[in-house]
């Protein structure tokens, strides 16, 4: 049948089911059509004979579906556009009388219905209501695209201090969005915090939007901008205590946390951290999640998990990633589970548990890819190349650190990447490829003297010692174990301190110093409690009894 021929029919037949959309309930369409009810089941008999349309159900309870989107498109533009305003403004308001149902559970549905009749306030209206009604489901993907389509709304309206207000709130909650779809350093969740917080300054920076400051840092931070993010921390931690604002004293705390710990400064970070999860009452602030995109208590204590291990604790760090994971699995919530699966495999890298991190990074892989997570699937993909290198696939595990590396960054992420760039370096010692593990590490602390990421440079120096000891380098070797003893020591961060000393200490062991190798290793070892099995650990233990 030609689209000249489809046209006429549904003219025939009336064309307020091509309005409705591609699916129509008998019910609806009675309520906006002109017809008598004779002669809609006519022409509704008439575009099911000529198949235009199908048919389920019958009268009243019938509904019909557009065989082809082509034929409703075309039916639909075939409209003037005053009437295909009437005819949308009069869908919509029938849909609220006679299927009021439809304005919670479709939001969606009558704001495109409004938009299309040019009622642009009720519009905008539904298409909040849609944006956090897919964002507590969720939904992150719905989400960023229904607050887009609120905004586009919203431009054309005058611009005043209430249309001012609302597009506040849009960019505000699409920022959250969008750091779950497109990830923290995306240039559009950038655009979204940065027009946002324009706003929020025009208007006052009212309490309520606190959240905005925190946001901006977590991009900044992604993309390795680390003084600025803290600078926006000073600022919203001042707000905080300054409007006695508790909520917004949370997002403080926990952000500080996060970003001194990547500063290397461990010990003022579980102090912000630990403050930040004990202030938070899933009761009072649980509506925290839709505005920031995360649940905080379980991002709290996933990034405390981190920082307890380098400072030394980690049966505690152990316990405390695990208890994030948990509770975003209990939660359901997607975007939380992915963020603490990837900080609990990467501590799982870093205690050198092959098993269970072979275990989380599938996980992750998993939960990223069906939620469309790309910032998160990249460090599953990191994860799970580490994972080949250290089971024998070697070849295929340097594949896909590679590959990894280069989707997380390009979400614009700089943020963790010497980490990343240590574990692709390992596995080029591993496969004998000496020489392109120190390149990687030298860009690794280039980026570390640029972003002022620190929380890893005491075992990139290590590690790159290591290296250095394969070619035979002692004097060099050694210069930078003492260099990652310092900055550990310096740091507080009693595991680096521990990885340091046992290299240093063999090192001294192989050149006959055993007394001076027994000396600098046993005060270190001496700090930990008895009974904790970890690799780095027993490995200390077993130097010691070498050393006599």
């Amino acid at each position: 049948m030609t689209l000249q021929r489809s046209t006429g029919e549904l003219r025939r037949g009336g064309l307020t089911g091509a309005a409705i959309g591609r699916e129509f309930p008998y019910a609806l369409l009675r309520a906006v059509s002109h017809l008598a009810e004779d002669e809609l089941k006519a022409a509704l008999s008439r575009l099911v004979t000529s198949e235009l349309v199908s048919q389920r159900g019958t009268p009243p309870d019938a509904v019909y579906s557009f065989k082809h989107a082509l034929v409703q498109d075309a039916a639909h533009a075939s409209l003037l556009r005053s009437s295909r305003q009437q005819l949308h403004a009069q869908i919509a308001d029938a849909i609220e009388i006679h299927t009021p149902e439809l304005m919670e559970t479709q939001p969606e549905l009558l704001a495109q219905h409004y938009a299309e009749a040019g009622v642009v306030e009720r519009s905008v209206a539904y298409w909040g209501k849609a944006g956090h009604r897919s964002a507590a489901r969720s939904a992150m993907a719905e989400a960023a695209l229904q607050f887009q389509r609120g905004l586009d709304q919203l431009a054309l309206l005058p611009d005043d201090p209430q249309r001012q207000q609302q597009e506040l709130e849009f960019c505000s909650a699409l920022g959250a969005a969008l750091m779950a779809v497109k990830g923290y350093p995306a240039p559009e969740t950038g655009e979204a915090f940065a027009r946002a917080r324009e706003l929020w300054e025009q208007l006052g920076s009212p309490s309520g939007f606190l959240r905005i400051p925190y946001g901006q840092s977590l991009y900044h931070v992604a993309r390795g901008e680390l003084c600025l993010a803290q600078r926006l921390d000073e600022d919203l931690l001042r707000l905080s205590r300054q409007r006695n604002d508790p909520a917004s004293l949370v997002l403080g705390h926990l952000s500080s946390g996060r970003n001194l710990m990547l500063a290397g400064s461990f010990a003022p970070s579980r102090s912000h951290l630990e403050e930040a999860f004990a202030l938070y009452d899933q009761i009072s602030y649980g509506s925290l999640v839709h505005q920031v995109g995360y649940h905080l208590q379980v991002l709290s204590q996933a990034w405390l998990g981190l920082v307890l291990f380098c400072l030394g604790f980690p049966h505690q760090a152990l316990a405390r990633a695990s208890g994030a994971i948990k509770e975003a699995q209990e939660l359901a919530h997607p975007p939380s589970l992915a963020v603490s699966l990837a900080l609990g495999a990467r501590l799982l890298s870093l205690v050198g548990d092959d098993v269970a991190l072979e275990e989380r990074v599938a996980e992750l892989v998993g939960v990223a890819t069906e939620q469309g997570l790309p910032h998160w699937r990249a460090q599953g993909t990191i994860g799970c190349g580490w994972v080949k290198v250290k089971t024998g696939d070697v070849a295929e595990g340097i594949s896909l650190l590679r590959s990894g590396s280069t989707a997380y960054r390009a979400t614009g992420a700089e943020s963790m990447t010497p980490q990343f760039i240590a574990l692709l370096a390992a596995a080029c010692e591993i496969a004998g490829q000496v020489e392109e593990g120190l390149t990687l590490l030298d860009d690794a602390l280039q980026i570390v003297e640029k972003t002022g990421e620190r929380w890893f440079a005491a075992e990139l120096n290590r590690q790159k010692g290591e290296l250095l000891l394969r070619q035979g380098h002692t004097e060099g070797a050694g210069a930078l174990y003492r260099k990652a003893l310092s900055i550990a020591r310096r740091q507080e961060a009693k595991l680096w301190e521990l990885r340091a000393a046992v290299s240093l200490a063999r090192l001294r062991r192989g050149q006959g110093r055993h007394a001076e190798a027994r000396d600098l290793l046993a005060p270190i070892y001496g700090w930990f409690t008895e009974g904790f099995d970890t690799p780095d650990l027993k490995e200390a233990k077993a130097l010691l009894d070498e050393l006599g």
